[in-house]
């Protein structure tokens, strides 16, 4: 007999490891760490000092959530229905100019919030003051990579700044909050920051040993000022540059030819899918079975809250399967289970953390979440990713576990005040529209 911390048993366990699912399975957890995954029927005897009965639910990893802006969760219901650089022109980033340190902390509470409810246990952010939100990350004790936005200004000094602050919060920051925070820089896109700036930030992430996160190829009117100015399109560029590389996350990665894609591959540049907000600012659909097929590793994103109006991965993954059909005008591509894959065990891949969470195995963190199948939208259960891919929700999460402590269990969030933060966050968006 073996004592352990918790142990769920009885429901359908998805390690995504593969296509395989254990039905009537057991998980145990050993301080932060999963120390058996399989069949009830065939594990040691355990001494658990919690029991999670986990009949009629699937348990499987967190979701990882590639690419998102979480404190624009202020911003979420603002400009909608226009054109990119409208929105940003005329509402974000007047909008952002007005932000406080306490507001971005305000708005990174909400959104943590909202991803520890609907399933995702880690995250990929990149915004201004990260400092802030990874002060959120460790309330609510989600997983997160922080990248801390750069953008080139005409003033000078302004830019020198940012960068400077940057790296000063990966220095303080990276690896700390029992090692769920991690750091990147992240410049924010090649139309916004010079190549001689771009060259800074890489030999910086170097020097710092963490990675890059940028938006790239995103925009079509954008991708022709960037050729228009430098001669070359952005990949190109940074190829030229000496940018890309594994650690590099690219967002988006929509107008992209197939000697790009190539040079993505080559590189081991990892992407960030983001379908619903490419979806709802009209900027293309990205041709995410050409990346795999180049043996690029993409992972999902929601994008922020401004600009898809949802943190729910369950919303964005079934949007990811669906707009690939519709791209390739073909049923077959990106199947549930892959989609599925994309979201947990690739996002962690995509992150650089494959090894510590992304699948339920051996030694690995415990990382996971238990969904209550017994829904009428859920039943009857023939094939268990097709519900959760095409018909499962964020509210659907029943229990959320990250580092082997639970965050949420039968939907009561146990780490937080969750009308407090509910309540702060409306004063301080109305607050920024008012002042």
């Amino acid at each position: 007999m073996e004592n352990v911390d918790v142990v769920i048993r009885g429901g359908v366990v998805l390690p995504m490891k593969g296509r395989g699912a254990i039905d009537d399975g057991l998980v145990a957890i050993k301080k932060d760490v999963i120390v058996y995954v399989g069949k009830a029927s065939k594990s040691p005897r355990f001494i658990a000092e919690k029991v999670i009965e986990g009949k009629g639910k699937a348990i499987l990893p967190g979701l990882v959530n590639c690419h998102t802006h979480v404190s624009m969760t202020l911003f979420r219901g603002l400009a909608e229905d226009q054109p990119l650089l409208r929105w940003l022109r005329e509402t974000i980033w007047p909008l952002e100019a007005k932000l406080k340190p306490e507001d971005i902390y305000v708005g990174a509470l909400l959104g943590c919030l909202e991803m520890l409810k609907t399933g995702t246990t880690c995250f990929a952010d990149m915004y201004f003051r990260e400092d802030m939100v990874a002060k959120a990350v460790q309330e609510l004790g989600l997983r997160a990579t922080l990248a801390p936005g750069i953008i080139e200004s005409q003033n000078a000094a302004q830019t020198e700044k940012m960068l400077e602050e940057s790296i000063i919060a990966a220095k303080k920051l990276h690896a700390t909050a029992q090692g769920r925070i991690r750091f990147q820089l992240g410049p924010h896109a090649v139309y916004s920051c010079s190549p001689e700036l771009l060259k800074r930030i890489h030999k910086a992430a170097l020097r710092l040993r963490v990675g890059l996160h940028i938006h790239l190829a995103e925009s079509e009117d954008l991708a022709r000022q960037v050729k228009e100015k430098y001669g070359v399109t952005e990949i190109p560029l940074l190829k030229k540059i000496g940018f890309l590389g594994p650690s590099v996350l690219a967002a988006h990665c929509i107008h992209v030819s197939k000697q790009e894609i190539k040079t993505l591959a080559k590189h081991q540049v990892k992407v960030a899918y983001n379908p619903v907000a490419n979806m709802k600012l009209a900027q293309g659909m990205p041709s995410i079975v050409d990346l795999l097929e180049a043996g690029v590793s993409v992972g999902i994103g929601t994008d922020g809250p401004a600009s898809n109006n949802s943190l729910d991965m369950f919303q964005t993954v079934k949007t990811a399967s669906l707009l690939q059909k519709i791209r390739y005008r073909d049923s077959t591509v990106l199947p549930a289970h892959q989609a599925l894959e994309m979201a947990t065990r690739d996002g962690a891949k995509v992150l650089g953390i494959e090894n510590i969470v992304g699948t339920l195995e051996l030694g690995k963190k415990a990382d996971l979440i238990i969904i209550d199948l017994k829904k009428p939208h859920l039943l009857p259960v023939h094939d268990i990713y097709a519900n959760l891919v095409y018909s499962a929700t964020g509210s659907d999460v029943d229990t959320v576990m990250v580092n082997g402590k639970i965050l949420m269990e039968n939907r009561q969030v146990t780490v937080t005040d969750e009308e407090k933060i509910l309540e702060k966050a409306q004063k301080t968006a109305q607050n920024l529209l008012v002042h």
